[in-house]
């Protein structure tokens, strides 16, 4: 049978890479040929259909039996939902400061899910639970937004990654004061990749109570998924998420992405090798005079600080963002197509640049 003709065009070279953000790469050959697989003749709408129904054994068999899944479109999406599922309309959330759901959300869970954040300042990306007390208080004052849940990002918004011992100690912590804890998990794949331990470990293992599980970042087209891990601490999940505009009428096409991901191991290649390429892009950098290196590199991503001009002529050759611009410090994403060649060509082009 001849591929069905269309008058859409390429409008980009797909030979150019840069190092903006793994959001920039395509979504993965696999993922695709599953998208072509779910197509053709009619599913049953809104999450009814077999390959959502799928998809939840799937998901059982990275977190447990108790675990379900609830597709939604983006990250920002899985977030609010997730935190308006633990929390009341007078709850609260204690996360760090640099965390995506308060820098990088516009928003979005204060405004749309109605929630406070509490904020602490965490000079690498990750909380404890010394640093949880800092605003783990006040559950009788009416006067206060009450703290019950704590949000982790893991890897952190700083490219860091929480031991699973970590993580286990802020969960023990939150449940002893009465909170729970959700994981922002846009990057969860990097992280396990980085420890070499199942996802599981991270997450339900550790006491988790509700995950937003990352696909776009790892190889998907686009899609989520909120992993409820304690049905107990969750109510009225798919309310809230038709409430927040995040139910996919033809969810299969989510779903069967989060499948071709999870079911067997291309989550763990596409984000061991992201891995693999910022360590090498931290590697070559740090054989840079004048360029440092901010934080240690154990996902995706490699934070630095150089000139200003340097970053800006670097920036006419190959696209990244400066993560504080009065400091100098920028931020350089690798991705799960991201090649050695593509490192390498950055960096001769930052010793370049460095040495004009």
């Amino acid at each position: 049978m001849n591929p069905p003709k269309t008058d859409a065009r390429r409008h980009h070279d797909p030979e150019v890479r840069g190092f903006a953000s793994d959001n920039y790469a395509g979504a993965h050959p696999e993922v695709l040929a599953a998208l072509a697989l779910a197509n053709g003749g009619h599913q049953v709408a809104y999450g009814e259909d077999a390959y959502t129904g799928n998809l939840q054994q799937v998901i059982r068999s990275h977190f447990g039996p108790t675990a379900e899944a609830f597709p939604v479109f983006n990250g920002t999406g899985a977030n609010v939902v997730a935190l308006q599922a633990v929390t009341d309309r007078w709850g609260a959330v204690i996360c760090a400061e640099s965390a995506h759901i308060n820098v990088d959300e516009c928003g979005a869970p204060e405004r749309v899910g109605g929630l406070k954040l509490l904020t602490v300042p965490a000079p690498d990306g990750k909380l404890t639970p010394e640093l949880i007390d800092r605003q783990a208080y006040g559950w009788d004052d009416e006067h206060r937004a009450m703290p019950q849940v704590v949000s982790i990002a893991q890897a952190t918004e700083l490219g860091t990654v929480y031991t699973p011992d970590e993580i286990r100690a802020i969960c023990e912590h939150a449940h002893a004061h009465g909170m729970k804890v959700h994981l922002d998990g846009s990057r969860l794949a990097n992280a396990a990749a980085t420890l070499n331990v199942p996802m599981r470990t991270l997450t339900n293992a550790a006491g988790v109570d509700i995950l937003s599980l990352g696909g776009t970042k790892n190889g998907a087209l686009f899609g989520e998924a909120v992993v409820v891990l304690n049905q107990d601490a969750v109510s009225h999940m798919k309310h809230l998420r038709k409430l927040s505009m995040q139910l996919a009428s033809k969810m299969r096409f989510v779903s069967v992405q989060l499948e071709a991901l999870l079911a067997r191991d291309l989550w763990l290649r596409n984000a061991g090798h992201a891995n693999e390429m910022a360590q090498r892009l931290a590697e070559g950098v740090r054989a840079v005079h004048g360029v440092e290196i901010l934080y240690p590199v154990q996902a995706n991503a490699v934070f630095a600080r150089l000139p200003h001009d340097v970053s800006e002529r670097l920036q006419k050759r190959f696209r990244f963002y400066f993560w504080d611009e009065a400091a100098g410090d920028v931020r350089w994403m690798c991705a799960f197509d991201t090649t050695e060649d593509d490192v390498d060509a950055f960096l001769a082009a930052l010793k370049e640049e460095m040495a004009r």
